[in-house]
């Protein structure tokens, strides 16, 4: 079989994933009432549309993302945006803006997305809030009988995450992860690769988020709350703060609202080697060092992570920095051509090293890339012998969701998958939390052996009226 059609039988045989010919072919070359209910009654569930129905969206933060996702979901896929939804006036009108132009007429502004959840019209919602609010937005979104597109990081905790799945298993829901290499091609055919056992037995996975945080962090003084903004939604089911704009801006920085670095770029390179790797769930246990070394200030998530996952027959580790401007991620010119990234001097690379040869896998459009020794002595060499470049793949992967959101077929980036990933990254800021310990980690249950102050950060503790339910 030659290279062209073992690459696109590997594509059309990865489970799981809906692509089209043309996709295969391009891969080969307010209600301010705060005090309202939350558990709202779903409409009936399973419901398969035509090919050509249109789908209903709302956007659930109207940030720089957000916008980007939902003006991008409404150019192809027969879909119409009813509802721009945002806790502040100050953001939204330009995506409106576009919008209106893009499908004829403006959609409608909202503060609170509980208005949205309750307009039966729509099909679906795409969140693309701060971290804090994805799982409790997501569990009311499948509540309310919507499909999901979530942003990563899907989850603050790994209680929530086990949530999200329940919610959408109980209510037929389909919820895609913005996990955007899961629609990549060339991923499947990569994880095809390392299943054949080409590479040998793989004994030892790399992955590596290496960037830089810019200049020192400086804390203003909390503030007067601005005009047009809801602080408390906002803040939702995060604990109670004053408002603080490097709280509201910078919201990465501190463990209320996100996982670090972690979960703000690093979740996509775990996620991508469990897809090469075949999914494999729960590691055995886990160990981060970790802290903040370049600039010792007042950031609470590390600007260093050292991370080793133990899965039992495999290690994975994962090296995380924010002091690194020498080493960059994969540009345009990598993501939308045939080019290969700089390996050792990529910042996002993953290095899967197998008994007999080893893997560069590049996320978003990176492609793969086998190196083999060839020779002995002083003439060996270590060579490529076998590749496939690949395409940035957001658009596949917001196609597939509105794909399924008419098929009822489960997405690429399904939640179940999404909350693996999502944990890896919370099992390695628990082990720094904790103290830079090895925890060891029980993969059923999902929680930590023999470690109660470990086991105290599984669930949020949540505001009320904003908290996610033990029966969703």
């Amino acid at each position: 079989m030659n290279r062209r059609r073992f690459l696109a039988k590997s594509i059309r045989g990865a489970a799981g994933i809906s692509l089209t010919t043309a996709a295969i072919s391009h891969a080969l070359g307010r209600v301010a009432d705060v005090n309202s209910k939350t558990i709202i009654a779903p409409r009936p569930s399973g419901r398969a549309a035509g090919a050509n129905e249109k789908v209903v969206l709302a956007i659930i933060g109207a940030g720089n993302y957000g916008h980007r996702l939902i003006t991008s979901m409404t150019k192809n896929n027969n879909a119409e945006i009813k509802y721009v939804c945002d806790v502040d006036d100050a953001r939204g009108a330009g995506t409106i803006s576009e919008l209106g132009k893009i499908q004829g007429y403006a959609p409608k502004r909202v503060v609170d997305m509980r208005r949205v959840f309750d307009d039966k019209d729509v099909d679906a919602v795409a969140i693309a809030t701060p971290e804090h609010w994805h799982a409790l937005a997501t569990v009311w979104a499948c509540q309310a009988g919507k499909d999901v597109y979530v942003e990563k990081n899907i989850s603050m905790t790994i209680w929530e995450g086990r949530k999200m799945i329940e919610a959408a298993r109980k209510y037929n829901r389909i919820v895609q992860c913005g996990e955007q290499n899961r629609s990549a091609p060339y991923g499947y055919t990569a994880r095809d690769y390392i299943k054949s056992g080409k590479l040998g037995k793989v004994l030892f996975v790399k992955v590596f988020n290496m960037l830089r945080e810019g200049r020192e962090f400086v804390m203003p003084p909390d503030s007067p709350v601005p005009a047009g903004l809801d602080w408390d939604l906002w803040l939702g089911p995060a604990p109670q703060r004053p408002y603080n704009a490097k709280r509201h801006k910078d919201w990465a920085n501190f463990w209320d609202y996100s996982g670090g670095h972690l979960s703000e770029g690093a979740c996509h390179q775990l996620d991508f080697a469990r897809l090469a790797l075949g999914d494999p769930a729960n590691p055995k246990s886990v160990y981060c060092l970790g802290g903040r070394l370049a600039y010792n200030d007042r950031r609470e998530a590390p600007d260093i992570q050292i991370v080793t996952y133990d899965y039992g027959d495999f290690i994975m580790t994962l090296d995380l920095t924010g002091f690194t401007p020498y080493i960059t991620k994969e540009g345009p010119d990598v993501r939308f051509s045939d080019k290969f990234p700089d390996w050792p001097r990529n910042s996002t690379r993953i290095e899967i090293y197998g008994t007999e040869r080893m893997m560069y896998l590049g996320r978003m459009g990176g492609g793969w890339q086998v190196l083999e020794r060839k020779g002995k002595g002083e003439n060996a060499i270590v060579e490529v012998v076998d590749q496939q470049p690949g395409r940035y793949p957001k658009e596949l992967h917001e196609t597939n969701f509105i794909d399924c959101v008419r098929s009822r077929k489960t997405p690429n980036g399904d939640i179940e998958q999404g909350h693996y990933s999502a944990t890896l990254a919370h099992l390695a800021n628990v082990s720094h939390r904790v103290g830079n310990k090895q925890l060891v980690f029980d993969g059923k249950t999902e929680t930590f052996v023999d470690s109660i102050a470990a086991d105290a950060f599984l669930k949020p503790a949540y505001r009320k009226h904003y908290r996610i339910p033990e029966q969703v």
